[in-house]
């Protein structure tokens, strides 16, 4: 009898819990255009494998689960952790026991080896507890830091978050927005007209599109949150749970692009412009490239995809904005790419064409001797398999950092157009024979003849694979398959380093 009672005890308490903020604001929630943290978790996860953690933490009454749902489950039948802020309850602000069981669910993912997904939907610290919630903020930022490297860490922006909440994401791998509804900043609106007295929305300060075009603190950007959480699986598709697996295999699917259309994709007039994610889309399996970022820094292209199956992170120079050149964004978006993939063994494929560093005042007081050293260094230092097709132009520094030979690719294979030289055969020349093409009774016609002689002579693969920094010059049309075979015989590719803490990166 005692044990009945009990027993109908526990289900009210879990009745109570599972209401959260109760139907006001649950319906307030759904009118602002947003699902509830336990709706959000029931969409992401496989059907009835969420098992949460921590449910009766804090008051039943007033405050139902600290406002955060936290627990683990099945996405695609692999295992993953979740914590979910609830906005219904306390605006899911963060106090100490939100953080602690925030902290649980971080560390139980760290011994398990499993990737964490945290959905944020918060109004921020809890004043009332002061510097508990300060130190809270503190302990999930430790645990994000000592995460990274060790488990994908996703975070999905579906509701504010402010403050010094902010860090936490930025701390994670990806970052997921919610058009609309999602925004991140350190200082609202109505602090920066105060102080600065500049007027602005929340959503142009840090909505979705801001953080997707304009900041590049969001990686991706939903139209809703379905949306958003669909990116979530299929990103999840790509990554090992831990740095200690190899990401998942998938059966091999044959590119939906005919092989014979990378014939056709570049001009002949090296001065022109294509879209290099045709290539990209003629390569990999199934015609499937999930990209990374595709609203910033545009002359750079990273993602993922699949080769015979296997996960591979992709880099490419994009000609079809700013020519491809790399500038202060696009260094900082590739070399973060790289390290991520390089932390969670997935080999990279860069593709590149790339006429240099994107010249001018505004990049070189910005500090792209700086930020280009970041790919240099991520390149240098990635020990996964790492191939580099030269596609056309690759020239001078750019051509280095680019996972050239010498920052250690596997392997280099070329297009018979490509042009791998100092600089283009024009700069070359002026350079060079200014004073010949100045005095010259034709200018022109001389100035032609010195191109045409520079490119015949240097902007070509050949004399690059003489010297053995080109491994091969391929016909375009075997491009995948030259791939297929490089990660076949680099798949038990080890790399030993000389024993030191860590390394110094130019951030």
């Amino acid at each position: 009898m005692v044990m009945r009672k009990k027993m109908a005890q526990l289900d009210k308490l879990r009745a109570k819990v599972h209401a959260g903020g109760g139907e006001n604001k649950i319906d307030k929630q759904h009118r602002a255009g947003k699902e509830t943290a336990r709706e959000r978790i029931n969409y992401l996860f496989d059907p009835g494998t969420f098992k949460e953690i921590g449910a009766f933490a804090g008051d039943p009454d007033n405050n139902p689960g600290e406002g955060v749902v936290t627990g683990y489950g099945l996405i695609n039948g692999r295992e993953v952790y979740v914590y979910a802020q609830d906005f219904t309850v306390s605006g899911g602000s963060l106090g100490r026991v939100h953080s602690q069981k925030t902290c649980k669910v971080l560390d139980l993912a760290m011994r398990t080896g499993a990737p964490i997904i945290g959905l944020n939907d918060s109004g921020g610290a809890r004043i009332q507890e002061g510097v508990d919630a300060l130190n809270g903020f503190g302990e999930i930022l430790y645990r994000n830091t000592m995460a990274s490297g060790l488990i994908p860490q996703l975070c999905v922006i579906m509701g504010p978050c402010a403050g010094g909440a902010v860090y936490s994401p930025a701390l994670m791998d990806f970052i997921f927005m919610v058009q609309n509804t999602g925004q991140m900043f350190i200082t609202g609106p109505q602090v920066i007209q105060v102080v600065t007295g500049e007027e602005v929305s929340m959503e142009q300060l840090g909505g979705a599109v801001t953080h997707s075009e304009i900041s590049g603190v969001a990686h991706f950007m939903g139209e809703n949150e379905e949306h958003c959480l669909d990116m979530v699986k299929q990103l999840l598709s790509y990554l090992p749970s831990n740095n200690q697996e190899k990401p998942p295999l998938k059966p091999v699917k044959e590119p939906s692009v005919n092989k014979e259309e990378l014939l056709n994709i570049i001009p002949d007039q090296s001065c022109l412009t294509y879209d290099v994610k045709k290539i990209i889309n003629a390569i990999v399996d199934g015609s499937e490239f999930f990209e990374v970022y595709p609203h910033y820094a545009k002359n750079a292209v990273i993602g993922f995809g699949r080769i015979n199956g296997q996960s591979i992170g992709i880099v490419a120079n994009q000609p079809d904005y700013l020519a491809g050149c790399l500038d202060i964004n696009a260094s900082i978006k590739i070399s973060r790419f790289v390290r991520f993939c390089d932390a969670f063994n997935i080999p990279l494929v860069t593709f590149m064409d790339v006429p240099g560093f994107l010249p001018g005042t505004t990049q070189e007081f910005g500090g792209i001797i700086r930020h280009g050293a970041k790919i240099l260094y991520a390149y240098a230092e990635a020990t996964v398999p790492k191939i580099t097709i030269i596609l056309r132009k690759a020239y001078g520094g750019a051509y280095i950092a680019m996972c050239s030979s010498s920052l250690r690719s596997d392997i280099v294979y070329a297009w018979p157009i490509a042009e791998i030289a100092v600089m283009g055969p024009e700069g070359a020349v002026h350079i060079t024979h200014r004073q010949e093409i100045e005095t010259a009774a034709n200018p022109e016609a001389t100035k032609k003849l010195l191109v045409e002689e520079y490119q015949e002579k240097f902007a070509n693969p050949y004399v690059a694979s003489s010297r053995g920094y080109v491994d091969d010059v391929i016909d375009p049309r075997e491009t995948r398959q030259k791939i297929i075979n490089a990660l076949k015989i680099l798949n038990n590719k080890q790399v030993v380093r000389l024993n030191k803490k860590h390394g110094n990166i130019p951030v």
